[in-house]
């Protein structure tokens, strides 16, 4: 089975952990050896937050090293374009939710906020394939990292790591109250794409 490495970034407050979580399960799943860590310290002030998995036989070290992601999922695009610049392999695909969410670097003016050809360019540049999602009718914004989800389903971003093996573990993840809507949106994404 194909080693990789996936990056995840965000915004404290979006679901990466739950996103994370479900990523982890569902390979597990697949057949994978999974070693991750999260970083949490800004998640309460709206700050970035990041999850490394990393699926494979031979993994040292939780923390995918820099340049060598063969995913990187994101949460909200300037975040993603950070993880892209930094993270992204040569020939990597960046799946991101188009949402802005203006994060601390960009309400204090040391950063400013990309564009999606921005975005596309970036990726570009690393000879690497961009899918971008976004749900129009989005009753809660909680429920982005389950359209992320529906759309690494769809794409088999991990290669084994389907649609029904991620519905499967989402099922398992998210509280009872809010699962019919998660599935529901998980479900849409994975079909339309």
């Amino acid at each position: 089975m194909k080693s990789m490495n996936v990056y995840l970034c965000g915004v404290g407050g979006q679901g990466i952990g739950l996103l994370a979580e479900v990523l982890a399960q569902a390979s597990l799943a697949a057949g994978y050896r999974v070693c991750g860590c999260d970083t949490h310290g800004l998640a309460q002030r709206h700050g970035t937050v990041v999850s490394h998995l990393r699926l494979g036989e031979k993994l040292f070290t939780p923390r995918v090293p820099v340049g060598r992601a063969d995913l990187v999922v994101g949460l909200e695009r300037l975040e993603t374009l950070r993880g892209v610049a930094k993270m992204l392999r040569r020939g990597g695909t960046a799946v991101y939710y188009d949402t802005i969410y203006q994060p601390i670097f960009v309400r204090t003016g040391q950063a400013k906020y990309p564009t999606p050809e921005e975005m596309a360019a970036a990726v570009a540049a690393c000879d690497g394939k961009l899918e971008r999602v976004f749900v129009e009718d989005l009753d809660d914004p909680r429920m982005q990292n389950s359209a992320l989800l529906g759309k690494l389903g769809a794409i088999e971003a991990i290669p084994g790591v389907t649609a029904t093996v991620l519905e499967q573990a989402l099922r398992a993840a998210v509280p009872k109250a809010a699962l019919d809507a998660n599935v529901a949106v998980f479900r849409r994404v994975a079909s339309a794409s």
